[in-house]
């Protein structure tokens, strides 16, 4: 193709942000500290390597995912503990809040809902910030690993530790679902502790050896009860594979925490997108 006169002009246009967030609603993180502070933990679930668990939280609590042995990603799925059909929905998240979420940052669900599920009140991670490559931390950019994609690129080869099969497996095994049932229920995720970026060269999705070491967390408030499923990913801490059996893999740590007493007084559970659903219609 020829390459038009006016080339440069076009590209020098300037961007404009596609959802302005000043109208957004946001949390009142001053509530959420004072909630924090004193909370008391009710109960935890270790993530084995290259496995995933399933854990619960009431609306109200809180949940932590730490790093306990060494640097390891993973790939969290929320749903609505009382209504699978309400999920996490990473795209509507990245275009709300960017690539990679941090605290203050909120994980919002699919249509018709489209209300917080989760608040992130604290990463120790923040200070990562976007490294020279374009990389950041706790993306929500990548779909998750999965079976499918890696026979494609293979030729045909069986892996059952990518984290879809893992979160299958887990959640399959959690509601005394078939495999076939849980898998749909499964969908793209937050990639926990996860160092990624695009190229800009030619626009790829990279991932780099994270950041995450021992005692490093990701913390969340629960906007509403919820239902959770962490995948340790087999590619360990992402530095080389994605899906892999030689990769050094360690567990990861979901604890639950209830609010200090009283504190929440101010707080109540988000009503779903005010949208009347008739489509025109």
């Amino acid at each position: 193709m020829t390459t038009p006169e006016d080339a440069q002009a076009r590209r020098d246009v300037a961007p404009v942000i596609c959802y302005p967030v000043e109208t957004l609603p946001k949390p009142d993180m001053a509530i959420l500290s004072a909630a924090r502070d004193g909370f008391e933990k009710t109960g935890e679930v270790i993530v084995a390597p290259r496995e995933a668990a399933c854990f619960e939280v009431p609306a109200g609590h809180f949940f932590r995912i730490t790093s306990v042995e060494g640097p390891q990603v993973g790939d969290l799925n929320l749903w609505n503990r009382d209504d699978l059909g309400e999920r996490f929905y990473s795209g509507k998240t990245r275009a709300l809040h960017g690539t990679h979420v941090s605290t203050g940052d909120r994980l919002w669900s699919n249509f018709p809902y489209l209300r917080p599920l989760a608040t992130v009140t604290r990463d120790t991670l923040d200070w990562y910030g976007i490294d020279a490559f374009g990389g950041s931390v706790h993306d929500v950019i990548g779909t998750r690993c999965d079976p499918y994609t890696h026979a494609v690129l293979s030729g045909g080869a069986q892996y059952y530790h990518c984290c879809h099969s893992n979160l299958t497996r887990a959640l399959a095994a959690h509601l005394g679902l078939s495999v076939s049932e849980a898998e749909g229920h499964v969908h793209d995720v937050l990639n926990v502790f996860m160092c990624t970026g695009f190229t800009r060269d030619t626009g790829q999705y990279f991932m780099k050896a994270s950041p995450v070491r021992p005692s490093d967390f990701l913390e969340f408030f629960a906007e509403v009860d919820l239902l959770g499923a962490l995948s340790a990913c087999p590619g360990g801490d992402c530095s080389a594979q994605h899906s892999s059996d030689v990769a050094a893999c360690h567990p990861l740590l979901v604890e639950t925490f209830a609010s200090r007493a009283g504190a929440l007084g101010g707080w109540s559970r988000p009503e779903t997108a005010p949208f009347d659903g008739t489509h025109g219609l």
